[in-house]
């Protein structure tokens, strides 16, 4: 009995530590962005928070929320009750200017030149400029090319978009695009699109094909064209104080994550660009995929002479000037 007793204590001795021993403390990080779990940067968020996961062996878990505003979302990583957001550069520029150059229209030839600047030394130039105002700019993702939709009429030439009211991002290089074309810019957040295209508050929008598929904008438009006027770039924004804590180990884990993120949302954004103009004529919409390009462009002299003198007609073309290995 003594040496049952000796051997259940011992037993009890050794367990003891383990029994004490806290679980190994796990950290939750939030990350919003502004559209459905299917889009590109559904595809991105959810590969942020996978290689997160994974390479942090779980002590870091990462959860996803969607948020249709996105100044909210920007606002909410800059006081730190969010860890990051994904979000379009439309509203980053009422927070970091600088951005702003990269909406200017008819700046980038295709996806290979967006995609290589924001890449490049000018792309993390600007993103270095987040910093200044309690942002960090982690990556560069995109939405892509922007087109324009409406309810009513065809759209070939400037003249079709006389008169129009187009809902626009918070942006103003956008909304002088669309004011120098002669329409009426009607800048809100892409939460209250749907509705005001549903009660004719507006005639049309404009979004890069990804985003008029993931959120079915045909539902509520019916002419499409393919006018590639704007890239729109999006950007993985991080709050300071919370990347300040990692341990430079963690930290580049964090940065590791983020490339997967983009990796994933450009594969997405090629994905739907292939494959979406097609799937939206099958839902009903009429789709104008030649437009005269060329008169938009001599339609936005007045604009491009003053984005030249905003932000300096050098910058403007070193940008368009970029090839690879530049």
């Amino acid at each position: 009995m003594r040496i049952q007793r000796r051997l259940m204590l011992a037993g009890l001795a050794i367990m003891a530590p383990a029994i004490a021993m806290p679980a190994a403390a796990q950290t939750n990080v939030t990350l919003t962005h502004p559209l459905p779990l299917a889009s590109h940067y559904g595809a991105g968020s959810q590969a942020f928070k996978e290689a997160v996961e994974r390479l942090t062996n779980g002590r870091y878990r990462v959860t996803i929320q969607r948020n249709d505003n996105e100044r909210e979302g920007i606002e909410a990583t800059q006081i730190g009750t969010q860890e990051f957001t994904i979000t379009s550069t439309g509203p980053v520029g009422n927070f970091v200017p600088d951005v702003l150059i990269l909406d200017v229209p008819f700046l980038f030839r295709d996806y290979a030149h967006a995609r290589g600047v924001l890449d490049s030394a000018i792309g993390q130039e600007i993103l270095t400029k987040f910093s200044a105002r309690g942002l960090v700019g982690v990556a560069w993702m995109e939405n892509g090319f922007r087109n324009l939709t409406n309810s009513r009429r065809d759209v070939n030439t400037p003249d079709d978009v006389k008169g129009m009211k187009v809902r626009t991002m918070e942006n103003q290089v956008h909304m002088r695009a669309f004011t120098t074309l002669g329409a009426l810019p009607t800048p809100m957040a892409f939460s209250e699109l749907v509705p005001a295209l549903q009660q004719g508050t507006v005639d049309g929008q404009e979004n890069p094909i990804p985003v008029i598929v993931a959120n079915n904008l045909n539902q509520v438009q019916r002419f499409l064209s393919l006018t590639r006027h704007v890239y729109s770039p999006a950007v993985l924004i991080g709050n300071p104080a919370f990347l300040a804590r990692l341990t430079p180990a963690d930290r580049a884990l964090f940065m590791q994550a983020a490339k997967a993120a983009v990796d994933a949302n450009r594969a997405k954004v090629t994905e739907d660009e292939q494959t979406g103009v097609a799937e939206l004529r099958r839902r009903g919409m009429t789709v104008r995929e030649q437009v005269d390009t060329a008169a938009f462009q001599a339609a936005l002299a007045p604009a491009f002479q003053a984005y030249s003198q905003q932000f300096g007609a050098a910058n403007l073309q070193r940008i368009r000037d970029w090839r690879p290995g530049s």
